[in-house]
């Protein structure tokens, strides 16, 4: 397993592994904490782990939390994503920027998003199962959720989005929801 940094966005990380393939499939560790502690991580950080599973077209996001915010480490474990990070970290020499990811099954790389990032993905294949570790306990109260479809990220999401929840459909602008988080 190989740590790649993120040029897009400081701090973040794609960590790639190392699939053993034969006749039978493959074989490959999705986690090592040696290569995660290798850049400076606490592999005992995450608290949580979720999985999710959507079907082609759904939207989920763009979410972040306010207050200390939330680091995930996030894998597409079957099936196929277009992944959205956006650093909203003031103090970040990215901020503002934007970066996609194609994540994947066939590869199993993981993403490394720091605190203070927000995150979105939309499913491209019939059924995607997303994996998530989350470094602190969730807490609803501090959820904050960005319009997927605002004029200043110019996200291009390669599918209409066909579903959604009621949240992620009436989110507010980044300059709200921005707002929002500082409170």
């Amino acid at each position: 397993m190989k740590a790649t940094e993120v040029p897009a966005i400081a701090g973040a990380y794609l960590f790639e592994p190392t699939p053993y393939a034969d006749e039978r499939g493959f074989f490959c560790r999705t986690f090592d904490a040696d290569v995660v502690r290798s850049v400076g991580l606490d592999p005992n950080a995450f608290v949580q782990h979720s999985l999710s599973r959507s079907v082609r077209g759904v939207l989920r996001g763009l979410h972040l939390r306010s207050g200390a915010g939330e680091a995930k480490l996030v894998r597409c474990s079957y099936g196929r994503i277009f992944d959205v990070v956006v650093d909203l970290r003031p103090d970040s020499p990215t901020y503002r920027n934007v970066a996609s990811f194609d994540l994947s099954d066939e590869t199993q790389v993981t993403l490394y998003i720091p605190a203070g990032c927000a995150h979105g993905f939309q499913a491209l294949t019939e059924t995607a199962d997303i994996s998530y570790q989350i470094d602190r306990p969730h807490n609803p109260a501090e959820d904050v959720t960005i319009a997927f479809d605002d004029p200043e990220l110019a996200i291009p999401w390669p599918l209409p989005a066909i579903s959604m929840s009621k949240r992620d459909r009436e989110a507010p602008s980044l300059a709200e929801a921005l707002k929002q988080k500082e409170s």
